[in-house]
Order: C-alpha cells, then sequence, then structure tokens
C-alpha cells in the first residue's frame, strides 16, 4: 500500500506514485479528482483513509461527501470579480492583483470570479482558467474562492472543477446548463451527476434573466447530495428567497444561501440569508460588508441607512449600458484602469459611458469619498456614510 497526503489527488498524482501497488492511502481531507477516480476503478485500486486514531476501508465512490470539517465558512460578502483588460484586450494581471488585494484589504469575505459580472461567456476556456489562478494565487487562502464552473456540458464542468481544485479553489457555482432549456429530470440528473462527481462542494445558482429557473422542489430533491452545500439566488425575488431557506434548512440546518441582488441585501441577511454576492462590492466594498455587519449585529436604523444609499449607484450601473460595464466603470472611478470592454458598444453607447462615470462620481463623493475628475452633481444635503 502506498500512502498519499496530498489534499488533491489527480490521474497525474496517482500514475507518478502508484507502481504496482493495488491500494493507496489517504488522509482524511484528500480530495480525489474524477480523473483519478477513473484509473481508480480501472485498476480496481483499493482506498483506504485514515481517521483519527483508527483506520478504515472505504468504497473507491465514498470520498465524493466532504470529509468532516473539510467546508470554508461561506458567510459573508462575496464579490463577483471583474476581468480587467490591457489595451490589447488581454488579461491585465497586473491590475487584476491590485484590485484582488484591494479587495481582501478592505474586508471582503470571499472572492467569486467567473460569475456573471465576471463575464465569463466572453472569455476562453483558457482564459476562465488563467482568471481564477490568479486569483488563487494572489489571494494565497486568506478568504474562501466560490468560481464560476458554468460550462457547456457535464465533461467540461467536471473537468474545470478539476482544474479548480487543483489549484485550491474552495467551491464551485453551477447554472442550469444555458441555451439549450431541458426537463426538470433532466436538470435533476445534471446536477446529481456533477454532485456525484465532482472534487469540489457545489453552490447552484439560480439567475433566470440569464437561463432556466431552478424550481424549488428540484433543489429539495438534490438535498441529499451532500456536496451541494447551498444556494445563490439572482431572481431578484425576496418571497422566493424566503422560501428556499424556509424549506431547504427544514432538512438541512446548515444550507448556505447567499442573495444576488443587493437591493434586497439587507432584508435578506435579516430574514437568515448567509450573506450574498453582490456586485456592488467590487466598488464599495467598505460599505457593502458594513451593510452586512450591522445587519448581523441587529443595528436596523444604520443598516436601513446603508442599503438605501447604495439604491442610486446600482440602479445607474445596472441600468442603460451593457452589462457588466457599468460595474467596470464603477470600478475604474474608484482608481483601477480597468482597460477596454469585451463586447461591441455604439458611439451612443461609449458616450453614455462617459457620463456613467461622472455619475458614479456624483454618488461616490456624495458617499464621502474623495473623488477626482469633473462632476455636476446635485445637492443632495445627505451626511457621508465613509470617511466617518
Amino acid at each position: 500500500m502506498i500512502r498519499i497526503d496530498d489534499s488533491v489527488v489527480t490521474a497525474q498524482v496517482l500514475q507518478d506514485r502508484l507502481g504496482s501497488e493495488r491500494a493507496v492511502e489517504l488522509c482524511p481531507r484528500a480530495k480525489l479528482t474524477p480523473s483519478a477516480l477513473d484509473l481508480l476503478r480501472e485498476r480496481g485500486i483499493e482506498i483506504v483513509r485514515r481517521e483519527a486514531g483508527s483506520t478504515g476501508s472505504t468504497g473507491v465512490g465514498s470520498s465524493l461527501a466532504p470529509a468532516s470539517g473539510e467546508r470554508r465558512d461561506f458567510k459573508g460578502i462575496f464579490c463577483p470579480n471583474i476581468v480587467i483588460f490591457d489595451a490589447n484586450g488581454k488579461i491585465n494581471y497586473g491590475e487584476m492583483e491590485r484590485y484582488v488585494n484591494w479587495l481582501i484589504d478592505a474586508g471582503i469575505h470571499g472572492l467569486y470570479p467567473n460569475g456573471s459580472t465576471g463575464e465569463f461567456v466572453r472569455l476562453s476556456w483558457e482564459e476562465r482558467q488563467d482568471v481564477v489562478r490568479l486569483i488563487a494565487e494572489v489571494n494565497n487562502g486568506r478568504v474562501p474562492i466560490l468560481a464560476g464552473a458554468s460550462e457547456a456540458n457535464t465533461r467540461d464542468v467536471l473537468k474545470m472543477a478539476e482544474f479548480y481544485a487543483s489549484i485550491d479553489v474552495d467551491a464551485i457555482s453551477l447554472v442550469p446548463p444555458y441555451y439549450y432549456k431541458i426537463s426538470d429530470e433532466s436538470l435533476f440528473e445534471y446536477f446529481a451527476e456533477i454532485a456525484e462527481q465532482s472534487p469540489l462542494d457545489i453552490l447552484l445558482y439560480n439567475i433566470p434573466q440569464f437561463t432556466q429557473e431552478l424550481p424549488l422542489e428540484l433543489m429539495e430533491r438534490l438535498l441529499p447530495y451532500e456536496r451541494i452545500f447551498g444556494t445563490k439566488d439572482s431572481s431578484r425575488d425576496l418571497p422566493r428567497l424566503i422560501n428556499t431557506m424556509h424549506r431547504l434548512r427544514a432538512q438541512r440546518p446548515d444550507y448556505v444561501v447567499l442573495v444576488g441582488c443587493e437591493e434586497i441585501l439587507f432584508p435578506s441577511v435579516m430574514m437568515g440569508a448567509s450573506g450574498g454576492t453582490i456586485a456592488t462590492s467590487g466598488i464599495v466594498p467598505e460599505v457593502i460588508v458594513e451593510l452586512y455587519n450591522q445587519a448581523m449585529a441587529n443595528n436596523i436604523d444604520r443598516a436601513r441607512t446603508l442599503q438605501y444609499r447604495i439604491l442610486d449607484l446600482i440602479n445607474i450601473m445596472l441600468l442603460g449600458v451593457n452589462f457588466p460595464e457599468g460595474f467596470k466603470t464603477g470600478v475604474a472611478v474608484r482608481g483601477f484602469d480597468v482597460g477596454p470592454a469585451r463586447t461591441s458598444a455604439s458611439d451612443g453607447e461609449q458616450e453614455y459611458l462617459l457620463k456613467l462615470e461622472s455619475q458614479i462620481g456624483c454618488v461616490l463623493s456624495d458617499m464621502g469619498y474623495a473623488v477626482r475628475g469633473a462632476r455636476a452633481c446635485p445637492v443632495t444635503n445627505l451626511p457621508p456614510i465613509v470617511g466617518r
């Protein structure tokens, strides 16, 4: 028997170390990637898991459930990371590194690359990997990483999850398959198959604006799969979010529910949401983190004030411009060179973005931030909420 202490065991690791051995001993926290499982099944190799105070043998497939104490805490504000490009339209690694460090220093609880705000569908397969690799290296384990793995088919989802597992990503986010709508039964089989084979935990992502909705009945059927530990809901539907927590936590009290809509962040947290994946946290991380902290501390007046004060900002960044260019313009106002867009824009839209930059500067100045540049801001007489 050979002993392997790696936290992630891939097929390549096994090929390099197994030799003629017929059994492999793994530590309890080790994750086996799908390719490693395939290799073990093909060779009929036994897995032995070391437990505290004892040693036990398991079947090849039993490593798919997360080990006790393995899962990191998915609470608080996760920032859906934008992708910054250079003048040639390629990923600007230096500016991305500066941006990620700034977010973490500002108190963000987690990072979320390759989500909708990260415009993953506009990136190549290699670029999606590069973005997450960069963020994982810069993060260096400081906060949890939830990475989008919504590829076009089951095979590629698992292939991306395997890559993520090899670079210390904590979990994957997964939407229903997009473009082709499938039946609820097929949707159940899709998530079940991935849950059985994924080396990483899975957060289901409900975003009916871009793909078919995840019915609550289907999510309940998926509860026995321990790899599926929670959901992110971007439906903008507070009653649905509350019903999600009510129904799923009746069976899984620790089920994570993150809200993806900043307009309802405060009421969602007050009703028990675990936190949120909030795009505005990429522009005003200090405010969004404080809003969450104040809500958790039951400081109702302060949390309510912050919730109302972010509404103008989210509305001007979200409406009237190609998504997510409004949010990237907000990041630019905070002092980062976000580079050109990855999508085409008319002359009128480009002109609008210049006006949007001024409007964002006005809102941030109103909040108390020091913002440079010409602005024609209305007088609001509102007290600042930062720099107090």
